[in-house]
């Protein structure tokens, strides 16, 4: 029996997803690596440095990365770069697993973060660009679960205390995701966007087909969908080839960027890399041992899964918005009740499990998700280029001043997330426009016509998650037109049994 288009398409998105994994790896295992007493040795004396220990976590987030990919994206397909990034991350692992003293680390997390950051930005995008338009959230959100890592470095610190293999077994696994996705990626379709943008509309329509109707190419989604592309093109040839200036100078366009780049900053500021990267280090001052502490991570990791399990079984439901109000707000309120436990009972409290949930099923997947889908084909790889910059800014600069805070002023440290949280939320909330159940073709429309002041508008309500493959079916939708349905709100009695139909 074949599989149904969307478990075919969603397959394909999940092996996709290897590139942004690889990244929720490096996020639970440098933490144990760093408290690993042969990594300390190893490294020597030079390491006994609250700067240097935060340049080996930071270093990773290389933001320079994020402009080559833009130009291999555009210029080679999706899959090509995606297959170089995990190239390149290979080389940095190998790097850090050898590594023999700091410069070799240093030069290996330099790598291994330009690989993360080809990877980490395009997966998403590549999983957008070939989803169906009900089920690309959960494509979208398919990230950075530390799951596998918590529970590796918990178990070389238990079982290999004091070893080398206790750090550099860790490390060394981390390559083992890239091989399959090195090797395998261009078994995947390329885009169809990227496909139709180069002129090969043909070789566009059959992989359309191929994802979205078991390869009928007149599949009457799979007309519309191409209608719809074309469309999207000409009006891409009358404006000229997309260039780095007009993400800047173009209102609509600048408005996206500005916003993705917030989003991919705020998220920083939730105070997620301070906990994943330097766990250890806090909770060891509290009395605890490093291997009791890498427990807690693993424990930890669990709760992480589930939250992201929630996070793509619901997401499309939900709409983009909420999640991502609702998730900052509990993590700041987090943080509240961490710094009161932690100012009056010290060494007694751990937040981190709470705040990792809604982490995990509300923010950090959709901080990759949500600039993933809010371009047009002509500057998506551009756009999200400079979006995921920010991510890597406010990491380097969450990563370098983390463990000198901690050293001064402790769990005050606690109180700029707390704040950050509900400060990212009231944002969101103002500003952020309703992307669930829209075409990707008519988000040019959507942020030319949406206020700038969101909240209470029409365009901060969520569709109906179905609408948008019903108007491409029945062919009623107008290519780049939303005007008719901008207040269209999800009432679940509309959703015909066709609709569900579709989803098998």
């Amino acid at each position: 029996m074949a599989l149904s288009p969307k478990v075919y398409t969603w397959l394909c998105g999940l092996f996709a997803s290897l590139g942004s994994i690889i990244f929720g790896y490096d996020l639970g295992v440098i933490a144990g690596v760093l408290s690993a007493t042969d990594f300390i040795d190893t490294m020597g004396s030079r390491f006994n440095n609250p700067n240097l220990e935060g340049l080996i976590t930071s270093i990773l987030r290389s933001f320079a990365g994020m402009f080559p990919v833009a130009h291999f994206a555009d210029t080679l397909g999706r899959r090509k770069t995606i297959q170089i990034g995990a190239l390149v991350y290979m080389l940095g692992g190998a790097l850090q697993t050898g590594a023999r003293n700091l410069d070799m680390i240093y030069a290996g997390r330099f790598f291994a973060g330009f690989g993360i950051g080809i990877m980490a930005d395009l997966a998403p995008l590549y999983q957008a660009e070939i989803a169906h338009p009900s089920i690309r959230g959960r494509l979208t959100t398919l990230q950075q679960v530390p799951f596998a890592a918590s529970w590796i470095t918990y178990g070389t610190s238990a079982g290999l205390k004091g070893t080398q293999a206790e750090w550099r077994v860790p490390l060394g696994i981390q390559i083992i995701p890239a091989i399959p996705l090195f090797a395998f990626i261009l078994l995947l379709p390329e885009s169809p966007r990227w496909l139709a943008e180069k002129g090969r509309l043909d070789e566009a329509a059959r992989t359309l087909a191929k994802l979205h109707a078991h390869g009928n190419v007149n599949d009457p989604f799979v007309v519309s969908q191409m209608e719809d592309i074309k469309a999207e093109i000409q009006r891409a040839r009358e404006i000229g080839s997309a260039s780095w200036g007009e993400l800047f100078t173009d209102p609509s366009n600048f408005r996206r960027v500005s916003l993705g780049y917030i989003l991919q900053f705020s998220v920083q500021m939730t105070g997620v890399s301070a906990i994943q990267y330097y766990s250890t280090t806090i909770f060891t001052t509290m009395g605890f041992s490093a291997t009791r502490v890498l427990l807690f991570q693993s424990i930890n990791s669990v709760i992480a899964l589930i939250g992201e399990a929630c996070c793509v079984l619901w997401v499309d439901n939900t709409g983009r918005r909420m999640p991502l109000i609702v998730g900052n707000v509990a993590s700041g309120l987090s943080f509240v009740v961490g710094s009161i436990l932690m100012a009056r009972w010290p060494g007694t409290v751990n937040n981190t499990w709470v705040f990792n949930f809604f982490f995990s099923a509300c923010i950090g997947p959709l901080s990759w998700a949500y600039p993933a889908e809010i371009y047009s084909t002509r500057t998506r790889a551009k756009a999200t280029a400079v979006t995921s910059s920010a991510s890597w800014i406010s990491n380097f600069f969450i990563a370098q001043v983390t463990p000198v805070a901690f050293s001064h002023i402790g769990w005050k440290y606690y109180l700029v997330f707390a704040i950050c949280g509900h400060t990212n939320a009231l944002f969101v909330w103002a500003f952020y426009p309703e992307t669930t159940g829209r075409r990707l073709e008519e988000m040019d429309a959507l942020f030319q016509d949406a206020p700038l002041f969101v909240a209470n508008t029409p365009y901060a309500n969520k569709q109906d998650r179905f609408l948008a493959e019903k108007e491409l079916r029945e062919g009623t939708f107008v290519p780049g037109d939303i005007s008719e349905r901008a207040g269209y709100a999800i009432d679940e009695e509309k959703v015909s049994d066709e609709h569900h139909d579709h989803m098998n």
